[in-house]
């Protein structure tokens, strides 16, 4: 599992001082790049490489709010990888007030020139740490 971890900012906030729910996907967004690089798969030099890797299915339950100046931990692990398609699953943690603020799950295919790419035949460094890190977390 890998941890991210960030403030709730003031602008992310609604008018009841809540985190608008439209900043988790950003915030699995910024754990999702740190995990990757953390794991030596930087997105920027997937994309240079001419692949890219969209969002083809995203969910949240929300449980609590986080609130301004909050410190939110953002607890990522892979749930599954198969070399075209990559689900990962987050929680969000608010460790302010020591609560659970939600679940989520984001799902990601590998695309090169328009078209759905295995990830071992296109970057297969990164192909081979992403089912070591798999692996890894499988064996806990």
């Amino acid at each position: 599992m890998f941890v991210y971890t960030r403030k709730a900012h003031y602008h992310e906030t609604d008018q009841m001082g809540v985190v608008h729910h439209a900043n988790y996907p950003k915030w699995m967004e910024e754990a999702r790049v740190a995990f990757l690089d953390e794991l030596g798969v930087s997105y920027g030099a997937m994309e240079s490489a001419g692949v890219f890797s969209p969002v083809v299915h995203l969910s949240i339950d929300y449980k609590r709010p986080a609130r301004f100046d909050d410190e939110v931990e953002v607890q990522l692990a892979i749930a599954k990888y198969t070399g075209v398609r990559l689900e990962v699953g987050y929680t969000f943690f608010n460790r302010t007030r020591n609560e659970l603020c939600a679940t989520a799950a984001s799902a990601h295919c590998f695309v090169k020139d328009g078209r759905v790419v295995s990830l071992q035949r296109a970057l297969p460094a990164a192909h081979e740490r992403l089912l070591a890190c798999l692996r890894e977390e499988n064996a806990l």
